[in-house]
């Protein structure tokens, strides 16, 4: 039996959280992008170029931003944690900086295991209460893999779920972490993930769950998702199990091409990694974190400090990354033309880093994106 303090600590943990998450429960399914060119006609962009490969792999975006003339300036920021009033928190200059612009991209950043500061990455998303990560994964043509034919978008809650950060210590040794999944929240990400949908020309919406497991916290998840759908009689909704998914989705991807994904926060965790294996792992694989009043768009794969510093390093997935940045600006033609230029080079596999195969530096596999600019 959970001791009756702890478990008051627990629930005014997971009431204020689910306080926090209703203030935005009326938010756009979308934040809004309210940078304005400055006088020199560029648009503020907020840079985090992360830790280990991070600093290298923001230099080669940086470049080909440059080359391509994009109209942007960035304003590199630093979330390297500090201790403030006895707690380890993001420098104040950082949030600044991604709230008066409204958007960022973000290298990796190391995240201590089993000890140390909170992850940084959980941190910005509460920070900016960024609601929904989304993740393409879509087959690079000419790129070999198992498979060239997955099209598919996951949208994972990105406020809650295991990831709430409710854990307990009933009694030595016995450890309890809280699942908080709220209405509000689940309601929210299910319709971005509607949205999102219909504005991609994806005719159809799969919410994957474990409810025959967790009748209520699932369930009340699978319940939102099924009250939004009636909002869009154009798209098709549907639910699936977790497990049945992965199992599906690896043996045949086919199925699950041109449509969108939504499901819980772990859920979405692990099986968009699995999805970003089936077109050549994390290295090409973009994201982006949505909220209503920022949104931060990020490389999802490690740090890699065995490499940092070596040359070696892909900066592709923080590229198309990018370009998801870009098309959230509505700058498409610039995100096209680098678009075209990267997946050309990845194609013609003579300048590409090793992890997809090659042996270019990560200079030589920049410098060969520029000259493909048209």
């Amino acid at each position: 039996m959970l001791p009756s303090r702890s478990f008051a600590g627990i629930a005014q943990g997971a009431f204020k959280h689910s306080q926090a998450v209703r203030r935005y429960a009326s938010a756009a399914p979308t934040a809004a992008f309210a940078g304005q060119k400055g006088s020199n006609g560029k648009y503020t962009v907020t840079l985090i170029p992360g830790d280990g490969i991070g600093p290298e792999i923001s230099e080669a975006v940086k470049e080909i931003y440059t080359a391509a003339g994009v109209p942007i300036q960035w304003e590199e920021v630093s979330v390297t944690p500090i201790l403030k009033g006895g707690k380890t928190v993001i420098p104040d200059v950082a949030i600044e900086s991604v709230k008066r612009n409204t958007v960022a991209l973000k290298g990796p950043l190391a995240t201590p295991i089993g000890k140390g500061h909170v992850s940084l990455n959980l941190t910005l998303r509460r920070t900016f209460n960024l609601f929904a990560n989304v993740r393409p994964c879509v087959s690079v043509a000419g790129f070999k893999t198992p498979y060239d034919d997955v099209n598919t978008v996951l949208i994972r809650e990105n406020t809650e779920g295991e990831y709430s950060g409710i854990e307990h210590e009933v009694v030595n040794g016995v450890v309890q972490s809280i699942k908080l999944i709220t209405w509000d929240a689940s309601e929210r990400v299910a319709r971005y993930a509607f949205h999102y949908a219909q504005s991609q020309g994806r005719n159809r919406v799969t919410a994957v769950h474990k409810a025959n497991i967790m009748k209520m916290s699932d369930g009340m998840f699978l319940s939102a998702c099924r009250e939004v759908s009636k909002e869009f009689p154009g798209i098709k909704y549907d639910e699936d199990l977790l497990d049945r998914v992965c199992l599906q989705i690896v043996q045949n991807p086919r199925p699950y091409a041109d449509r969108v994904m939504v499901m819980p926060n772990l859920y979405g965790d692990i099986l968009s990694d699995m999805c970003a294996g089936l077109i050549g792992g994390l290295g090409l694989t973009p994201s982006g974190n949505i909220g209503r009043d920022a949104s931060i768009f990020e490389a999802v794969h490690g740090s890699a400090p065995d490499i940092a510093g070596k040359g070696l390093a892909n900066p592709t997935a923080l590229l198309l990354s990018s370009l998801m940045m870009l098309r959230h600006m509505n700058l498409n033609e610039y995100a096209n033309n680098i678009e075209k230029a990267a997946l050309t080079t990845i194609a013609e596999g003579k300048a590409i880093t090793g992890d997809l195969g090659g042996k270019a530096s990560t200079v030589e596999y920049t410098k060969s994106i520029i000259q493909k600019l048209q």
